[in-house]
């Protein structure tokens, strides 16, 4: 049985995809796995025992990378299955023109015709998209394909490179030494209006380097390496450290959040490679609803500011931006003792929506 798993376009969403994908690999033990992703999130499963081979949709890269090429490949590849965790009409049309006998998909943007199996989105009562958990909406695509409840832990691995690699940041930056190292993430692909201002985190720094003894390491993606610095510089503190010098790969950041103490970031990919690997988190929300990407992680504290004008799901604020600026550095700090004594302590925080959390 040949199986192709069209996977989602956001890091973080790839790794809210894997307890569907993990499952799949099980319920369909001795078939072979095809998975279709874009170029930039290709990293998150490395090391994975999940796929077996890898098509690239690079509508925008060298004509290999376009729909027209990936349905021939999978035409060679004769797909019995293709489960589609993307909801987007190009994903369902390759689908079909690739001849996948079976297409599972949830029935959006008029792509239902090309679907042999359509699942019901969520809607509130006016008829709206209903904020509710991306990784439930995973799981039942893995369910209608036969598979068993799939559950809710996430799942990454790493490779000897990527900890070679984390190992040489350790070093340089003397964190061996360190009894905890906390990692910040400041960056998020979705835009601007998801940011923390920079002076927040460089104050946050500061307090977890003078109050708990903190190692500090502030992570960032190629576009984020002068934000990084920015965080690093303008905490002036010997134990806090940038990577905005290092050569990065989505690999070496798996690698230093799975050695992290805690994690801070905002609702961003890596949020969620803290969970994949079980380390504490806590993510500052500003205006994207917390329901989406709800994982039921117990070891997790989302911060969010309560206003007039969000979540408004906007790219870049319009506005002043309250929803990030009103979130202080003394409440994550407040947030971040919390959530490890509570880890420290072996007690569990539980599985709860932490939005009741919200800073006051």
């Amino acid at each position: 049985m040949n199986i192709a798993v069209f996977l989602p376009n956001w890091i973080g969403d790839v790794v809210m995809a894997t307890p569907a994908l993990r499952e799949l690999r099980r319920h369909f033990g001795h078939a072979r796995f095809v998975g279709v992703c874009r170029p930039y999130v290709a990293g998150v499963l490395e090391g994975s025992p999940w796929l077996d081979q890898t098509f690239f949709l690079d509508r925008r890269g060298p004509w290999t990378g376009r729909w027209p090429a990936l349905a021939w490949h999978l035409r060679r590849a004769r797909i019995d299955l293709a489960v589609l965790f993307p909801n987007s009409f190009r994903s369902a049309f390759a689908a079909w023109l690739g001849g996948a006998r079976r297409r599972i998909g949830f029935d959006r943007y008029w792509r239902g015709r090309l679907l042999t199996e359509r699942l019901a989105p969520q809607r509130d009562i006016r008829g709206g998209f209903k904020p509710c958990p991306i990784i439930d909406d995973y799981n039942r695509l893995a369910q209608s394909s036969g598979c068993s409840p799939p559950g809710h832990r996430m799942e990454l691995f790493t490779t000897p490179t990527d900890e070679h690699a984390a190992d040489q940041v350790w070093e340089k930056f003397d964190l061996f030494s360190r009894a905890e190292v906390i990692c910040l993430n400041p960056g998020a692909a979705f835009g601007a209006a998801k940011h923390w201002p920079v002076e927040h985190f460089a104050r946050l720094a500061q307090d977890l380097a003078d109050q708990r003894g903190s190692g500090v390491l502030v992570l960032c993606g190629p576009g984020e390496r002068e934000m990084a610095r920015r965080i690093a510089g303008l905490a002036a503190r010997c134990t806090v450290h940038a990577l905005a010098d290092e050569p990065l790969s989505l690999g070496l950041t798996k690698a230093l959040v799975r050695r992290c103490s805690l994690l801070v970031t905002t609702d961003s990919g890596p949020r969620h490679f803290a969970a994949a690997f079980d380390r504490p988190v806590v993510t500052l929300f500003g205006p994207t609803h917390t329901a989406w990407t709800d994982t039921y992680f117990a070891k997790a504290v989302n911060l969010q500011k309560h206003v007039p004008c969000g979540p408004c799901q906007k790219r870049v604020c319009p506005l002043d931006h309250r929803c990030m600026t009103e979130l202080s550095p003394k409440e994550v700090f407040a947030a971040a003792n919390e959530l490890m004594a509570t880890v420290e302590s072996g007690r569990s925080l539980g599985v709860v929506d932490q939005e009741c959390r919200k800073a006051s």
